[in-house]
């Protein structure tokens, strides 16, 4: 086998050096994680989601999955003015127009039906019609795309690379180094990328290459690409994934049980993202199962809106269970009291 002519290896001072120019950084705030408009959900991580990582959120169809990316996205540069960067949405599951009445549903309250004049006897009036177009002259002006065409994950690849091309300045840089004993410095150009938010939709929605056999070889090679490309580029990665059918076996319903909970085992093709996700969310809704009193801890459980984020793996943050309401017709989730349980009134978190 020839050998590289680059070598692999690098001395490990490089990896001190960055991680103390990056430990200044966060003590003067000159270096900051992706707030989400929850501080439970920023407490779990690292005060936030740390560029360079992937967060997998994982439930079954109405969970509230897209809803939390979207409500991520929309509150993004607001919670985060001072950073700047932008967002790249893989949309293969909802169009963006979708995307964008469901957005004027929840900055003016309106529900979905409502805005669309669904609603037996009701129109859209033109002064909720003019609220969307002001909110939507606001909106166009952040940089946001969107992609809409199913693609493979080797394309998926591929554009993400272009999109940060596309959207890096050059800058001269200086390196010193050693030469016959004598420190010298070389003045070289060199990439800056902007920070980037990529979401994926549906992570079983890119479709499968030519040399993929099925879905399962498909996501090893998301898990793949993500970390490859998460390691070159600042990115934040957030990917959704449905869960696997065993999560909806009779026993895991039934009240006070560990098996209500959602476990590494139930995202759907977890050892080929679980290995490659800094963060995995797992979203439960027990009312909607008609679950009562949820987990061993018999939390009371009162209706199907309250919604129960399971932090299954925060890399350089804290495991944790936390509480959150569902707002549908608003498009919107918000941080809850931990419910009471059987055996005490009073939750803290």
């Amino acid at each position: 086998m020839e050998l590289k002519k680059k070598k692999p290896w690098k001395d490990q001072r490089a990896g001190f050096q960055d991680s103390l120019k990056y430990l200044q950084g966060r003590m003067k705030g000159e270096i900051k994680s992706l707030r989400t408009p929850w501080p439970k959900f920023n407490d779990a991580g690292t005060d936030g989601i740390e560029w360079h990582s992937t967060t997998v959120i994982g439930g079954r169809p109405a969970s509230g999955k897209t809803l939390i990316k979207d409500q991520i996205i929309r509150e993004a540069f607001r919670l985060n003015s001072a950073d700047d960067f932008r967002v790249l949405e893989f949309s293969l599951e909802m169009l963006a127009r979708v995307s964008a009445i469901r957005e004027y549903s929840a900055i003016l309250g309106k529900t979905y039906k409502y805005l669309c004049s669904a609603q037996a006897g009701v129109k859209l009036t033109p002064e909720d019609l003019k609220s969307c177009l002001e909110y939507a002259n606001i909106r166009v002006k952040y940089p946001i795309d969107i992609i809409e065409e199913p693609c493979t994950v080797s394309e998926f690849r591929l554009y993400i690379q272009q999109y940060m091309d596309e959207h890096s300045t050059k800058e001269d840089g200086q390196e010193q180094y050693e030469e016959d004993g004598v420190k010298k410095t070389r003045t070289f150009q060199k990439t800056v990328y902007k920070k980037t938010i990529i979401t994926l939709d549906h992570s079983l929605l890119l479709k499968k290459d030519a040399y993929e056999k099925d879905k399962y070889d498909m996501l090893y090679a998301l898990g793949e690409a993500l970390t490859f490309l998460k390691r070159r580029y600042p990115i934040a990665f957030i990917i959704l994934s449905q869960l696997n059918r065993n999560i909806d076996t009779p026993e895991r319903q039934e009240n006070g049980k560990y098996g209500n909970y959602i476990l590494e085992s139930d995202i759907f093709g977890a050892d080929a993202l679980l290995q490659h996700a800094d963060m995995l969310v797992g979203i439960n809704r027990p009312g909607k199962q008609k679950i009562q009193y949820y987990g061993p801890d018999r939390y009371i459980i009162d209706n199907e809106f309250i919604l129960v984020m399971h932090f299954i793996k925060c890399r350089n943050g804290d495991t944790r269970m936390s509480f959150f309401k569902a707002e549908f017709e608003k498009m919107q989730i918000t941080e809850m009291l931990t419910p009471a349980t059987q055996e005490r009134k009073i939750g803290t978190r």
